[in-house]
Order: structure tokens, then C-alpha cells, then sequence
């Protein structure tokens, strides 16, 4: 397996020399595709297809090795600098396994993991670690790790009950917001308000908000489908149909 990839390390070598679509390409353009790939790793692994996700883990490979060279051409680092690296990262934040240290549960090796971290990066304050939170994160996502990080020094609800009475009360806020027929810029603000305090609840509960979300999504196609498939049969267009109406074919999708 060493020796394929090595020859991935070469293809990119030859491409960067021969191709002119890959000769153009520099960190930043390559960006839209690193997350693209990376959507398709996930979505593979959603849909079991493990076939699929050997496909896709293999372009993501790719972009890894892609950037890697580049780098490589600036007089940065090469791929084997970044596999040195991470190798030693992974020693030195497991020294309950390449160590002295003795950790029984998952939350005592993620607590070692996060002082570690903090401790290389220098990172003093709890703020200054939230901060590190890349900032192109899905803002679900974004939410909950700081929220997670507040919660680990205290700064939290004594029960969901506390995250769900700020969900209603933000929800207040926003409906007199929208009542006053504020400008945009406030109803914003208010919905992101909001949005935040529904993250905190979710984080009570051990709940993804990123998939919560995305379920929600997929379960609106199903049912929306639904309620077009049913008007197509009674050949009926949805933009000549009344809300009422359609509504009827929905209600009809929450019991299938």
C-alpha cells in the first residue's frame, strides 16, 4: 500500500508539470473543492455505501496530496511533513497509549486531548479558544462548540429547562421585533438569538443540531414530494392549488 502511494505522490508531481488545468490551481481555488469532497465523504458514510465511500475518501486523499504539493513548490513542506507531523500529534496527545498517563473513558482522554491542545497552541483563556473555532464551520456546528466550551467552565444552565425557558424568550423578542417591523439588520439579529438558544437546548441532549437539521430537511423533500405526487395525480399544478388544499395532501405525508 506504500507503494500506491508513492504513485499518487508521483501522478500529482506529473499533473503539476503537464496538466494546465492543475498547473493553475493554488490554495484558494482548490478550497470549494476540499469541501465539497468532504460533504461527499459524509454522505456516503449516511448512506452506508461503503463502496462510495472508498471512492470519495480516495478524492479526498487527493486533495490532501494536491495542496500538499503545492506547498511543496513554495518552499513550504511536502507531504511526508505533514504525515511526520500528525503522527507525532497523535503521540503526543494520546499518553494514555504512547504514555505514562492511565484514562478509563472517552470524556477523561477528550479532556487530556483539549489540555494538550490548549497547551501547545498557548491558548490562555477560554475566549481565546473559542476564538480558534474555524470560522467557516456550519454555524450549527460553530454554535455548539463554543457553547460546549462556556458549559466547561461552568458558564451554563443547570438543566435543559434554563436552555428552553431563553429559547422562548428569545422567541418573544423576535415576535416583538417583527411586530414593530424592525429593520432587517434586527430581525436578524433576533433570529440568530434564537437560533443559538435552540443549539444550547439541543446540546442538553446530546443532539447534533448540524444533523438534527439535516434530517428535518430530507423528512420536508419526502412529504413535500408527496404532496406533489398526489396533486400530479389528480392533475392539478401546485401554483393553481390553495394552501388549504395542499396542506391536505401533507398531512396525508406525516401519516405514510
Amino acid at each position: 500500500m506504500k507503494a500506491s502511494f508513492e504513485e499518487l505522490v508521483e501522478i500529482m508531481d506529473i499533473l503539476r508539470s503537464k496538466c494546465p488545468w492543475d498547473r493553475q490551481q493554488t490554495h484558494e481555488s482548490l478550497k470549494k473543492y476540499l469541501i465539497e469532497e468532504t460533504y461527499e465523504v459524509i454522505e456516503a458514510i449516511d448512506e452506508k455505501d461503503f463502496t462510495k465511500l472508498k471512492e470519495e475518501l480516495g478524492d479526498l486523499l487527493l486533495q490532501v496530496v494536491f495542496h500538499a504539493k503545492i506547498a511543496q513548490e513554495n518552499g513550504r513542506f511536502d507531504i511526508y511533513e505533514v504525515i511526520y507531523d500528525i503522527c507525532q500529534k497523535m503521540k503526543r496527545r494520546h499518553t494514555h497509549v504512547f504514555g505514562s498517563d492511565n484514562f478509563s473513558t472517552a470524556e477523561e482522554v477528550l479532556q487530556n486531548w483539549d489540555k494538550i491542545k490548549n497547551n501547545e497552541k498557548e491558548v490562555e483563556t477560554v475566549t481565546e479558544s473559542m476564538k480558534r473555532i474555524p470560522k467557516h464551520l456550519p454555524a450549527l456546528m460553530r454554535s455548539y462548540k463554543v457553547q460546549e466550551k462556556a458549559a466547561k467552565v461552568g458558564f451554563d444552565w443547570e438543566s435543559y429547562e434554563g436552555a428552553l425557558n431563553k429559547a422562548y424568550e428569545e422567541l418573544e423578542e423576535l415576535k416583538e421585533c417583527l411586530s414593530k417591523n424592525d429593520k432587517k439588520e434586527k430581525i436578524e439579529e433576533e433570529i440568530g438569538d434564537l437560533l443559538f438558544a435552540v443549539v444550547n437546548i439541543a446540546r442538553f441532549f446530546d443532539v447534533d443540531p448540524e444533523e438534527a437539521l439535516h434530517r428535518t430537511v430530507k423528512k420536508f423533500i419526502t412529504r413535500f414530494s408527496h404532496v406533489e405526487e398526489s396533486a400530479s395525480k389528480q392533475g392539478k399544478k401546485l401554483n393553481e392549488m390553495s394552501l388549504e388544499d395542499m396542506d391536505k395532501f401533507w398531512e396525508e405525508a406525516k401519516k405514510v
